[in-house]
């Protein structure tokens, strides 16, 4: 595409790490000038260097740069940006944010900001769902009285009609803010208070509401592009079932187990929500699918999702470049009206882990600081969307997600041995990662039969466990390593012979490298 034939001039992307970089190529590809933001803890980070411009917007805390609509608006407008991407997470989904865009002359990449308003707040999403005829997880439609006492008997009555356990949860937000889980009856009136308070927090909104617990369950969403003509399509469905603390931590697409006719009911359903919402640009809706082989609505995310680039791999488009065309007033591409026709019939598999800078033995407790060594995976089928290079430092002030790690491959046994393959090549020092806990994944028989729930990390994930064993096959690599070198090493202690951070690595396949980190230690023996 020639620069004349790009949606637009100059795009800035509103947003840092991986994300970011994946937009800026995108631009660059298209023939768009990319603009970075940036703040002080991000001086020198991928996005800043790979950008044709950049500007400071403050200092490190998101409260004072990457969350600052005005900071954001006025660097568009001084850099003459024509639109502004914002990525996934920060502003992403900030209808008051999109409406500054607008308001600004600046075309924002993603739903209107009434689109997004409306199907933003969970209540008014599954109130149009249960008008379409969508079915929704059992549950409330209105917010619920947490000031009003005068309500809890009714409240109650509500609570046992929806049914126990059930989920106190934001209207205005996701990701597990405000969120609690009620067992009891009694516990009913503290969980309404608590959940609404940190609601207020995270979303400067209080709203709660009930919604019935399904367990056990998986997570399943699809995908949705839709131009300015009505024309809404679903790219195809992913399972994301793998979380931690309603955080995603493996996805893959298509759902594994799903007939042609589930796929066409449930594509469905998302477009019929979709086109009631009057959907524009990208985004996502989540379903959750019981044992009984029922779907519920959930929410509908307007946004990209993390997970974008599996659905990219299976259905053969860039959804990202999909994204600047719409917003450049086109009409959906022929290639994503085909993909849209056959997405129910997938020909292949693509599974994606999230890399974070976590410790997956202490309950994935975050571990920011210096990256080491830093060797990703190649080969066929492999695809790594990172900002970290070694010697990066990961901030304490951001999501710890480092690098998305995705294979592809044309069925998913295949996707599976080649994700097992990618993970025993990927080399992470100088800081703690969850490459431990994927490399089980990968090697998990449950995982391999497409036994998938919300509840499969704390079925089948013991993190102290498997820390403790790490460090004895780490223990046993370097005992018979020394051994083998001769009596001048095997005298060398084999906590001398653990530690291993990015500088000379033990000789030969039998060192720590084939004993402990291939058997899922990252750093851990140490």
């Amino acid at each position: 595409m020639t620069i004349r034939e790009a949606p637009f001039r100059r795009v800035l992307i509103a947003n840092r790490g991986e994300i970011a970089v994946r937009i800026i190529r995108a631009c660059q590809e298209m023939g768009m000038e990319a603009v970075a933001v940036y703040s002080d803890a991000d001086v020198e980070a991928a996005h800043v260097r790979l950008a044709d411009r950049a500007v400071r917007i403050g200092p490190p805390a998101p409260s004072e740069s990457y969350l600052r609509i005005d900071a954001v608006i006025e660097a568009a407008k001084a850099t003459g940006a024509e639109a502004i991407h914002p990525g996934y997470g920060f502003l992403a989904e900030r209808a008051a944010f999109a409406r500054a865009a607008e308001e600004s002359g600046i075309v924002f990449v993603g739903p209107p900001s009434q689109a997004i308003e409306e199907l933003g707040d969970k209540l008014h999403a599954r109130r149009l769902a249960a008008k379409v005829g969508v079915p929704s997880v059992p549950g409330t439609l209105e917010p619920a009285p947490v000031d009003h006492p005068d309500s809890v008997a009714d409240l109650m009555a509500t609570a046992r009609g929806v049914g126990f356990p059930l989920l106190v949860k934001a209207a205005a937000g996701g990701g597990g803010r405000g969120m609690r889980r009620v067992v009891r009856e009694e516990d009913l009136a503290a969980a309404l208070v608590s959940g609404s308070r940190e609601a207020l927090s995270a979303f400067g909104d209080g709203s709660v509401y009930l919604e019935r617990e399904i367990l056990p369950a998986r997570h399943i969403e699809v995908q949705l592009v839709a131009d300015n003509e009505g024309h809404v399509v679903a790219l195809g469905e992913r399972d994301c079932s793998l979380q931690r603390r309603h955080q995603k931590l493996v996805e893959e697409a298509p759902a594994p187990g799903l007939t042609e006719d589930q796929r066409r009911y449930l594509h469905g359903l998302a477009v019929t929500l979709g086109k009631a919402a009057g959907l524009r640009n990208a985004a996502t809706c989540e379903f959750l699918h019981d044992r009984d082989g029922h779907f519920w609505f959930l929410e509908v995310n307007t946004r990209l999702q993390v997970e974008h680039g599996v659905t990219e791999m299976v259905a053969g488009v860039d959804i990202v470049r999909e994204q600047f065309r719409i917003a450049a007033g086109r009409p959906l591409s022929p290639e994503v009206l085909a993909a849209g026709e056959r997405a129910a019939t997938p020909s292949s598999h693509a599974i994606e882990v999230r890399i974070s800078a976590e410790d997956p033995a202490r309950a994935f407790a975050p571990t920011p600081g210096r990256v080491g060594r830093w060797v990703m995976p190649a080969g066929p089928g492999i695809r790594v969307d990172t900002h970290i290079e070694a010697g990066d430092r990961v901030p304490a002030d951001y999501d710890n997600l480092i690098a998305k790690l995705m294979v592809h491959a044309h069925d998913r046994d295949a996707a599976i041995d080649r994700l097992r393959r990618a993970l025993d090549e990927t080399e992470i020092g100088g800081v703690q990662t969850t490459l431990p806990f994927h490399r089980v994944v990968a090697t998990s028989a449950a995982f391999r039969d497409g036994e998938l729930s919300t509840g499969w990390v704390d079925e089948h994930w013991d993190g102290e466990a498997a820390r403790a064993e790490a460090v004895r096959r780490a223990l046993l690599a370097a005992g018979l390593a020394s051994i083998a070198a001769g009596p001048a090493a095997a005298g060398m202690l084999a906590s001398e012979a653990l530690p291993w951070d990015g500088g000379p690595r033990p000789a030969g396949r039998n060192g720590w490298r084939n004993g402990g980190r291939a058997q899922g230690a990252d750093r851990w023996p140490i």
